[in-house]
This record gives C-alpha cells, sequence and structure tokens, in this order.
C-alpha cells in the first residue's frame, strides 16, 4: 500500500520550505539594504548596468531601492566611458570597452518598425522619430537604450506637417521629468513659428508662445544646456528657447563674427559646458578650427580649444580640401574626467576618429558602411533641415 499521506505531508514541507526561503530571502534583502544603503550604493552603483538591472528582479526591496532617483542621481554622476550612434549603429568611444548596449537595428524596439531614427540625445535619452517619409503618420518616441524603456509623443496642436524642429529637455537635476519642445510654421514658406511644449508628467502638449517672428532660418538639430533648449544658429537669427520662463532669448555670436559669413559645424554639450564649432568664409583655409565655449549667463563664448588639422594631415593628405566637401565633420566635443582627457570625434574620409585637443593624438575608433549618409534633408514648414546621424549617447537608469 502506497503511502500518500507522506508523500502528501513532504510536498506540503517542500512548498512550505520554498515560500518561507523566498520570504527569508527578501527579508534579508530588506534587512542588507536598510542596514547600510551608503555602503551598498558605493558597490552596486560600480557595477554594470547590465547587473544592476537584473538585482531589480531580487525581490521588492531591491526594485525600489535601484529605481530611487537617489540612486539613479548617483549612478549617472559617476564617470562612465560614452559613445556615439552612428545612425542605428552604437560606437563606443573607448574601443577596449565594448558597451553591451550595442545593438545595430534601434528599430526593433519601436512599434511597426518603420525606418525610426535618432533626432536629438539628452543626457541618456534619445527623442526619436518613425516614417521619416510620412509627416501625416509620423511618431515621435522617447526611449531609454539602457532600461529599453519607451515612451510614445502624441501628436502636437496644430497640423504635423508643420513641424520644422523637435527637441528633447531632460537632466536629473534641473529637469528631472522629460520635455519635448515643438516649434512649427505658421504659414508656408513664411516667417510665422510658435513654441509648444509637452511634458511628462501631463503627457499633453500645450502652447508657450502663439507666435513669434524669424527671418529665414533652419532650425537644426536640438541641444539642451543649462536649462534651455538650442538649436545650431543658421544665417540671421541666433535663438534659443528658455524652458522655466518660456521665452525665446537671443544667442550671441563669438565677438567678431559676421552672421552673414559662418556656419555652424558643431554645437554641443559636455559636462555641464556649451561648445561651439564655427566655419567661416574667411577662413575656408583655415588649419585650425576654435572651439567656443559659452558663458554661464548667456553673455558670450570665449575660445576654449584649438583643433590643430595640421597634426591630422599626414594621415590624410587631402584634409583640407575635405573640409569644405562634406567629407570631414566635427561630431562631438567630449570633456574628460581630467582636462588632459579632453577629445574631440571627427568624421574623415567614412573613419571616426578620436582627437585628444591636448597632445594632438589621435587614433580610429570606427570605419562607416560604404552606404552610410551623413545626413538626411526633409523639406517641413517650407524649409530644408539637415538632420544629424551621429549622437553621442551616455547609459542611465532613468525611468519614466
Amino acid at each position: 500500500m502506497v503511502n500518500t499521506r507522506s508523500r502528501s505531508r513532504s510536498k506540503t514541507l517542500k512548498t512550505s520550505f520554498s515560500q518561507a526561503s523566498i520570504e527569508d530571502s527578501d527579508n534579508q534583502s530588506g534587512a542588507l539594504i536598510d542596514s547600510n544603503k551608503d555602503l551598498l550604493t558605493e558597490i552596486i552603483v560600480r557595477l554594470p548596468v547590465t547587473s544592476i538591472l537584473r538585482f531589480k528582479s531580487v525581490s521588492k526591496p531591491w526594485r525600489l531601492f535601484l529605481s530611487n532617483s537617489n540612486f539613479t542621481r548617483w549612478h549617472d554622476k559617476l564617470s562612465k566611458s560614452p559613445g556615439i550612434f552612428a545612425g542605428n549603429i552604437y560606437v563606443p568611444f573607448d574601443v577596449e570597452n565594448q558597451s553591451p548596449l550595442g545593438f545595430h537595428v534601434l528599430n526593433f524596439y519601436f512599434p511597426r518598425r518603420r525606418g525610426v531614427r535618432i533626432l536629438q540625445s539628452c543626457n541618456g535619452l534619445l527623442l526619436c522619430c518613425s516614417n521619416w517619409r510620412n509627416s501625416d503618420s509620423r511618431k515621435y518616441y522617447v526611449f531609454n537604450p539602457t532600461t529599453k524603456q519607451l515612451a510614445i509623443i502624441p501628436s502636437v496642436i496644430g497640423d504635423p506637417k508643420t513641424i520644422c524642429f523637435m527637441a528633447l529637455a531632460f537632466h536629473l537635476t534641473d529637469c528631472a521629468q522629460y520635455k519635448v519642445v515643438c516649434i512649427r510654421a505658421l504659414e508656408p514658406r513664411g516667417e510665422l513659428y510658435q513654441v509648444q511644449i509637452y511634458s511628462s508628467v501631463s503627457e499633453k502638449w500645450k502652447i508657450s508662445i502663439e507666435s513669434f517672428s524669424a527671418h529665414g532660418p533652419v532650425f537644426r538639430q536640438g541641444v539642451y544646456w543649462n536649462g534651455a533648449v538650442y538649436w545650431a544658429p543658421f544665417y540671421r537669427d541666433f535663438l534659443y528657447f528658455k524652458i522655466d520662463d518660456e521665452k525665446l532669448h537671443t544667442l550671441p555670436l563669438p565677438e567678431g563674427l559676421m552672421p552673414s559669413l559662418v556656419s555652424t559645424m558643431y554645437l554641443g554639450e559636455s559636462r555641464g559646458h556649451l561648445h561651439l564649432i564655427l566655419h567661416t568664409a574667411l577662413h575656408k583655409n583655415s588649419r585650425c578650427l576654435n572651439v567656443y565655449e559659452m558663458l554661464c549667463d548667456h553673455s558670450g563664448w570665449f575660445v576654449k580649444y584649438e583643433l590643430q588639422l595640421d597634426e591630422l594631415s599626414d594621415s590624410f593628405p587631402f584634409l583640407f580640401s575635405l573640409v569644405s566637401c562634406n567629407q570631414f565633420k566635427v561630431i562631438d566635443v567630449v570633456r574628460g574626467d581630467k582636462e588632459e582627457d579632453t577629445f574631440a570625434v571627427l568624421k574623415v574620409q567614412g573613419k571616426i576618429i578620436t582627437y585628444n585637443v591636448h597632445d594632438k593624438s589621435f587614433k580610429q575608433i570606427f570605419t562607416l558602411p560604404s552606404n552610410f549618409s551623413q545626413s538626411n534633408f526633409e523639406y517641413s514648414g517650407g524649409f530644408y533641415g539637415a538632420i544629424s546621424c551621429f549622437h553621442r549617447y551616455t547609459e542611465t537608469l532613468t525611468s519614466f
């Protein structure tokens, strides 16, 4: 005769033991976190992002602890080796420290997978756009490649065909919940525009500025810095949009330069500094590019670095002719932990190189595919706007 009672009792004991083990594990995890959070944070915050994300599934106390904004802020302050998205391909600046984030098909994470493109990268979040050619059904997204979190941005107020510019504003300390700034044309090929703001808190668009006049600008890729959204200066109107007062302000040019004689080669932010590189009609054959830095009060620029192109001419003999024919591009300026670690990222003849602005050393980190296009041009709101294919990215655990 089979002793079913004994088996049943054994099964019950195993089940009870298993449940008790899980509960004990949760209690131990919670006790460990509560016992010395500072020490635990010091340890975990230095682990790879993939490990931190796995730890969130250990227990509820761990998930709450690792999702806390204080932990996220601490993690984001640590020095991490960034990289760039070249199109949808992630390229780490430190080629010996390959990031687990790298993937070649960015649109795999998006609904319907319709040719998703990056419009802007902002402190670990990406502003993306789908269905690039058809503005009627185009969708906009905010995406965190680290956590794979995705948010769909609802349609703007008015005709989506009139969108000229979209930019993302996000920073854990001064803009903890992201915002999207949109500039729309109010008349075809005219000079009247409107500003709208989307907030991730309200999940709605609102009209910030009913109308403003600008003379013949092309609104290019956005940059968020010091509480404001900037677009690359072009031709006559040099403006930026301050988030807190929701007003447009005038952006000065470096002293001595005329708007009609310059074009923007690069505008970007790094470690709290806004940088600008201009190509001037008066210095077409210049072998030196000035890297300007904006003063914190927005009152003007000063020369922070000089890129001496002579140092590259031996490896790239046609460099100076490339500058004026779209085969040379300043992709990024990256401030290092130490000043001597600051480098520029350049595209030269289909190759991406890093160039140390102090010791003038450089190294190749990537060769672009032969069919890679540096920029796409889109007709929107009566203007053609160049959208960059290069966007810096640094890991963040931010949730939204």
